[in-house]
């Protein structure tokens, strides 16, 4: 039981990641982490970083930036509440998260159209294609 323990306590961060149900598959996990969509204190992350209790990340998936706080380690994925008991979401973060996605939804940052174009106006579309291929 001492070395379960003591396996808990060495865990990779994109095990961690994939555990915690961020991430779909380590591979996506370790990608993103490579990628700097991860950063601890303002840095970026390595895979094999070492996640302690208490540490800090700011994650980026699509158009979303959480900011969780790490509450346990577990290197085996299991069900979604578990999964959630393994971290904690900051009260900033998911402000930020809800405020943002209102903007989406109202499509203050979408591109805003007049419709669907008209005859002509697909005409001209593709008229400006073919002349440009």
């Amino acid at each position: 039981m001492a070395q379960k323990q003591e396996e808990d306590d060495k865990v990779r961060l994109d095990k961690w990641l994939w555990a915690a149900r961020f991430y779909k598959t380590r591979a996506l996990a370790k990608a993103a982490i490579e990628s700097g969509k991860v950063h601890c204190r303002g840095e970026r992350c390595k895979p094999g970083k070492e996640p302690r209790m208490g540490d800090e990340f700011v994650l980026r998936t699509g158009f979303d930036e959480r900011t969780v706080v790490v509450k346990a380690l577990s290197v085996v994925r299991r069900g979604a509440p578990e999964a959630q008991a393994l971290y904690e979401e900051t009260e900033q973060s998911i402000a930020r998260r809800e405020q943002a996605a209102a903007l989406r939804k109202a499509g203050a940052l979408g591109v805003s159209t007049d419709g669907r174009p008209t005859k002509k106006q697909r005409r001209q579309l593709h008229q400006l294609h073919d002349s440009a291929g």
